[in-house]
């Protein structure tokens, strides 16, 4: 019978060195952090972005992954659709579990908590969804992949008086949230400096279920349409009790209401109304074409919106990755930097000097239980 001691002088080095083994394996993954909101009030933005996002990691790593073979590896935390979870989320990605880069939010009061926690620690983060402009205002190291409010809310404005012929509208705007207090601002803006009327601005806060007497007042200013710069979960209840009201004019809303959910709550109550968005999977360029076909194939789903920017983001982290040759961080950031023309599912890319991301809009119309695309918008 062999020695205890002997026994352990020989099975000791055997573990140090599968132990080794393993940590140099994990030293190789190139980590990245996502945080999203996949349960709570909004949890199909960050489902669906986070989908978005599996799909591009799967291909990449498939594709050789980065720098000469490693892997990426995606560790996912989940804020839950709530104010603080953000902050706790990116603040266990960095201290914890060390990534070298950050992926989301989609609603942008959740990425303004985080955006300070990141440049603080000099990590690239970069929005998938989130439009409100002050996001990247919190630093050099915070971008993001889809267009910001100004644009949006000039689009819907734009869309209201030339394609509408409106010329007054009504305003509800959700006071609890950063990003439809800014739409709503940019879309009164362009909307009164071309001879439009905002006959009401009236508010409510996220998770109300009752607006009735909000839209009450509004029916009795008779506007030509009303804007709702709110997420899915209250549009839908306002576009219902607007009709039981009998309000008939179209509602107008921005990217908050692109969720298969939106019909879900709202029935036939949306039917005619128009949001922008940025992503319509009937554009029949080859890009979105094959996206929709992967994304389908591997989710038995239609992409919405939030899909193909979580996919985006990912992509233009990897690419940005690669052009610096290394996963440090200032490094990474001067590469995303200097994107130009990026030929993304979402439209082409160039992030500008305040590193938002300049690309068209689209204008999706309710049409019975399907959303269909109705027009391109250029930067």
């Amino acid at each position: 019978m062999m020695k205890p001691t002997l026994l352990r002088s020989l099975v000791l080095p055997l573990t140090l060195a599968v132990a080794g083994l393993f940590t140099a394996a994990r030293a190789q993954d190139v980590v990245v952090g996502e945080f999203a909101s996949l349960t709570g009030s909004e949890a199909t933005f960050g489902i669906n972005s986070n989908n978005g996002l599996q799909l591009a990691l799967e291909e990449i790593n498939a594709g050789g992954g980065l720098l000469n073979g490693r892997k990426v590896k995606v560790i996912v935390e989940d804020d839950q659709s709530k104010a603080g979870q953000a902050a706790a989320a990116v603040k266990k990605l960095i201290a914890s579990d060390q990534v070298i880069a950050i992926i989301g939010e989609i609603a942008s009061s959740r990425s303004l908590e985080a955006a300070p926690i990141c440049q603080s620690a000099s990590i690239p983060m970069i929005s998938p969804g989130s439009t409100n402009p002050t996001v990247t205002d919190k630093g050099d190291y915070i971008f993001r992949v889809c267009f910001i409010d100004p644009f949006q809310g000039t689009v819907m404005a734009k869309f209201a008086l030339d394609n509408l012929k409106a010329k007054k509208v009504a305003v509800l705007t959700d006071v609890k949230s950063d990003y439809s207090r800014g739409l709503a601002q940019f879309f009164e803006d362009y909307f009164k400096a071309h001879g439009g009327e905002i006959v009401k601005e009236l508010a409510y806060n996220g998770g109300d279920k009752d607006f009735r007497a909000q839209l009450t007042t509004i029916k009795g200013a008779n506007p030509d349409a009303i804007f709702v710069p709110g997420y899915y979960t209250e549009v839908g209840s306002i576009g219902k009790q607007a009709r039981l009201l009998g309000i008939k004019v179209p509602l107008l809303g921005g990217d908050g209401w692109d969720s298969p959910k939106l019909l879900e709550i709202a029935g036939n109550s949306l039917e005619g109304c128009y949001f922008s968005t940025h992503f319509s999977p009937d554009d029949q360029s080859p890009k979105v074409q094959d996206f929709v076909k992967k994304y389908k194939a591997k989710f038995n789903a239609a992409p919405d919106g939030m899909a193909p920017l979580g996919y985006d983001a990912m992509m233009i982290l990897a690419d940005a990755i690669k052009t610096a040759g290394t996963t440090d961080g200032a490094k990474v950031r001067d590469a995303l930097a200097q994107v130009k023309n990026y030929a993304a599912v979402t439209g082409n890319i160039t992030i500008d000097d305040k590193r938002n991301a300049t690309k068209s809009a689209v204008v999706l119309q309710v049409q019975g239980k399907a959303i269909k695309y109705t027009s391109t918008v250029a930067p």
